[in-house]
């Protein structure tokens, strides 16, 4: 470890050697790697072997790059002439976005882990994936791979390229750079959202949808880029920091550039009025890639909008500051409001994720360490809870596969105790109820926002949570004081990895509810941005 800091004061030079830089970038450089192999895997070994190379390649993988951001603690600098900037933030939510990318991962390969026909149809009833994305949905080759034990493999290394690009976001210390992180994790999801097994037609929509609204923000924040680039004369953050500074352009390419950039980092966390896309993509995508979209998309997002506000328009905080609380207080009351009205459980959990963006935002809003911090600390509590919802979610089925119909839910904290207590800690967590993981995160946004001078959002944010409140004790409700429908679904009992992952999210949850110190002194710690 200690030659590791060593490298990393020496990499604070103007003119750092090729191994400097290498170690500084190595826990992206590590899940790249292995990413690439993967994708030599699923050209040139045999299928027989391909599931569980992938699976331990990919756990594998996150567990080294995570090693490798341990190893990075404390740094404080660039790589890459400046483009990529390694400090607390960056190595905070590296560190979040790999470790919930790991029991996603766990989900994506609780499918039917088999080779043959027998042991795929055994576990049929948990299998996420299409055998074979380039086929018909229902069509006759698509029966015939099924049958034959087909498992699509390239999910894994797919989804690793994407959290290579995740890792790369919050990092980077440049515009261009954090557009080419943001098509590199981007483009991968495009294709996972579409591989449902079940109701694939609604994934390929989903899917679609998701490419065309996110090719379209991608386009405003091109045009964002080029407007700042015409007002300070760079890209880089700290540049055009020093641009408005000393205003040295023209205030309208500043402010519109900054609006444009805004559109397209905010559709990426969901915010409203960017958020239309959100509960068709989450209903219609396989739930493991919606729980991975749902916690570690949303992380990397929040850490790009950090960066640039805090570090490239810290100046402009004045003329910024009316444009995210007005996103902030819509995003709350639309994700609060209309998740009352859902009746599919993936909808509703899609959006109390609106809902969750919005609470966020009024750390940004802070404009301090403290709302740094606290926002940190938030996604990495909302992070745990979330992936371990969507895994109960995964495993209530029935012979159609998952069932998010509400009113089916009826009666399933009585038929499975177990279950329905863990997924109301997730509810109970979301709600904000002391003892959990989310009343920890809600307390310090908001006391960093109302620190800020941002009271007035603090209490609309409060009031949200009180309407959020409602939906998920209605749920609680539903599971455990409500007679079981004649076709209620079951639930199907997991692999260990599903268990694990679920009993990984319960635990942090209420770690973090009941001992969360160690983490918000870890967040205060961290949030110090290199400039």
């Amino acid at each position: 470890m200690s030659s590791f800091n060593n490298v990393t004061i020496l990499g604070s030079a103007d003119a750092a050697s090729p191994s400097i830089e290498y170690s500084l970038l190595s826990p992206m450089l590590i899940v790249f790697g292995v990413a690439v192999v993967g994708v030599l895997i699923e050209a040139f070994a045999p299928r027989r072997i391909r599931y569980p190379v992938q699976l331990v390649l990919g756990v594998g993988g996150l567990a080294a790059a995570f090693v490798a951001v341990l190893l990075l603690a404390g740094t404080r600098s660039t790589a890459m002439m400046g483009s990529v900037a390694v400090d607390g933030p960056t190595l905070f939510l590296q560190a979040t976005i790999l470790l919930v990318s790991i029991p996603a991962v766990l989900l994506i390969a609780e499918r039917g882990s088999g080779n043959t026909a027998e042991v795929i149809a055994q576990h049929d009833a948990l299998g996420s994936f299409t055998p074979q994305a380039s086929s018909v949905p229902g069509s006759v080759a698509e029966q015939e791979a099924v049958k034959v034990g087909i498992a699509q493999t390239e999910v894994f290394p797919l989804t690793l390229f994407a959290v290579g690009g995740m890792l790369l976001f919050p990092a980077s210390n440049d515009l261009l750079t954090m557009f080419v992180a943001l098509e590199v994790f981007s483009l991968p999801l495009y294709l996972l959202c579409g591989l449902a097994r079940r109701r694939r037609l609604l994934s390929q929509e989903a899917a679609l949808k998701y490419f065309l609204l996110g090719a379209f923000s991608s386009a405003f924040f091109v045009f964002g880029i080029a407007l700042l680039y015409g007002y300070a004369g760079t890209v880089t953050l700290s540049g055009i920091a020093d641009a408005a500074r000393i205003g040295s352009g023209t205030d309208a390419f500043l402010w519109l550039g900054t609006a444009l950039v805004a559109v397209g980092l905010l559709f990426k966390v969901g915010a409203v009025p960017f958020h239309s896309w959100i509960p068709d993509v989450y209903q219609g995508a396989p739930t493991p890639i919606t729980s991975f979209m749902a916690t570690a998309t949303k992380i990397a997002a929040f850490g790009a909008i950090l960066r640039v506000f805090y570090v490239a328009l810290p100046n402009e905080y004045v003329n910024w500051r009316p444009l995210m609380w007005a996103v902030a207080i819509l995003t709350m009351v639309v994700g609060s409001i209309v998740a009352v009205t859902q009746t599919d459980m993936k909808r509703m959990l899609a959006y109390s994720a609106i809902a969750h963006t919005g609470f966020i935002l009024t750390a940004v809003v802070a404009d301090s360490d403290a709302g740094l911090a606290s926002a940190m600390f938030y996604l990495l509590a909302y992070g745990f809870s979330t992936v371990g919802a969507f895994a109960v979610v995964s495993v209530v089925r029935d012979a159609d596969g998952e069932v998010a119909a509400l009113s089916r839910w009826a009666g399933l904290g009585r038929r499975s105790p177990l279950v329905g207590v863990v997924f109301a800690l997730f509810l109970l967590a979301f709600a904000g109820i002391p003892l959990t993981s989310g009343f920890i995160g809600k307390f310090a946004v908001f006391s960093a926002a109302a620190e800020g001078g941002a009271a007035p959002l603090v209490i609309v944010g409060v009031l949200c949570s009180a309407i959020a409140a409602y939906f998920y004790v209605r749920v609680i409700v539903l599971m455990f004081f409500t007679e079981s429908v004649e076709d209620a679904p079951t639930v199907v009992v997991p692999s260990a990895l599903t268990s694990s992952v679920i009993g990984l999210g319960a635990g942090v949850t209420l770690i973090l509810g009941i001992l969360p110190q160690p983490a918000l002194d870890l967040a205060e710690r961290a949030a110090d941005f290199v400039h």
